[in-house]
């Protein structure tokens, strides 16, 4: 049975097959109005969200289906101490495909071990967003016709912007693609994304903290917002909160073809002067994500019809050494058993990706 942990549980061919579905679906809706009639999509969203869970809950609605769940982890019995992988196991009970997003990181991975339900990761911590995504590459798609060969620049909170993980880790798999790195070095790309994803593909890239530098060069400049929620030194936050702000003035010198993307929500690091901007995708992104979770749903649950499930730990080894990393489900989830695997001869946590 098919879930989607990460984006790159899918390989470019299945990409390209919900971008075909999603362009379908905006040109023909009426025609998918009653696809998954008698469905139900559980959202279990333990973190705060407006985006995707409405995103998620509109996507099934539309296709005819009906949606169950809760809005924040006090509404569920985690505030009881229930462990992630008896909520998958009681939710498959009564849905038939699963929608979680989960401030701990690997929570949707142990949600799909034991489910025996479709599981869909609308987001883990700091980890990685692999519908969101999704959403950007059809974006991308609709506007550059494809892939291959584009700058892009990701500009903001780099380390702990999930978002950004997934889409580098996408866009590796395709020809000629360089990729701009702008960040304070506080909020640089963690080590382990820049190694195991941007350096073992080859993809070119550069990292600096100058917002203008590039920008001329740029296909497409996706904006981020430095997360306060992630950030445990609150001090810390508040000093880097505006490193980046892009207004009119800062995009005087870029393509007139150049794609402005943002995952939503702003706070002030995105002009609100850019919306009327002909370079401006942000809230196109927002449909973009509407129609590929309706495709995405659809193949899933096409594909939930093949009882054999998927088995990610089948080239993982067991691990006696827990993962130190503090956002990591291995921390919280009961009598959890610990796994790693090999990347480059190093160790790194098959729930979080840390370096063990």
């Amino acid at each position: 049975m098919r879930s989607l942990i990460d984006v790159v549980d899918f390989s470019v061919e299945e990409i390209n097959e919900l971008i075909k579905t999603a362009l379908d679906i905006q040109k023909n809706p009426d025609m998918y109005s009653e696809t998954c009639k008698g469905k139900i999509l559980a959202t279990l969203f333990f973190e705060p969200s407006t985006r995707t869970r409405l995103s998620f809950e509109t996507a099934m609605l539309r296709l005819g289906g009906s949606v169950i769940g809760f809005s924040s982890a006090s509404s569920s019995s985690a505030s009881k101490g229930e462990s992630v992988a008896d909520t998958a196991k009681v939710i498959s009970t009564y849905a038939d495909i699963i929608a979680m997003r989960h401030y701990k990181e690997g929570a949707p991975f142990v949600a799909s071990q034991n489910a025996n339900i479709p599981v869909i990761n609308a987001g883990d911590g700091g980890h990685c967003h692999p519908t969101q995504t999704l959403a950007d590459l059809l974006t991308i798609y609709r506007r550059h016709g494809g892939f291959d060969n584009l700058t892009v620049g990701f500009c903001g909170d780099l380390k702990f912007g999930r978002t950004v993980h997934s889409l580098i880790s996408a866009l590796a798999r395709y020809s000629g693609v360089k990729i701009v790195l702008i960040s304070p070095k506080e909020l640089k790309l963690p080590d382990y994304v820049i190694k195991n994803v941007i350096e073992k593909s080859g993809l070119s890239y550069v990292e600096t903290d100058s917002l203008e530098e590039y920008m001329n060069q740029l296909d497409v400049l996706y904006m981020t917002r430095v997360q306060g929620e992630r950030f445990e030194d609150k001090l810390e936050y508040e000093r880097l909160k505006d490193s980046y702000i892009l207004t009119p003035d800062k995009i005087v010198s870029a393509k007139s073809s150049m794609t402005i993307m943002h995952p939503l929500p702003r706070v002030n690091e995105l002009s609100v002067k850019i919306d009327t901007d002909s370079r401006a995708c942000y809230f196109m992104q927002v449909e973009s994500g509407k129609l590929m979770r309706m495709a995405l749903i659809i193949k899933l649950l096409k594909e939930a019809k093949n009882p054999e499930k998927e088995d990610r730990l089948a080239t993982a080894n067991e691990s006696v050494i827990k993962c130190k990393n503090p956002a990591c489900i291995t921390t919280t989830e009961q009598e959890i058993i610990h796994y790693y695997k090999s990347v480059d001869g190093e160790r790194h946590c098959i729930y979080c990706d840390a370096k063990i």
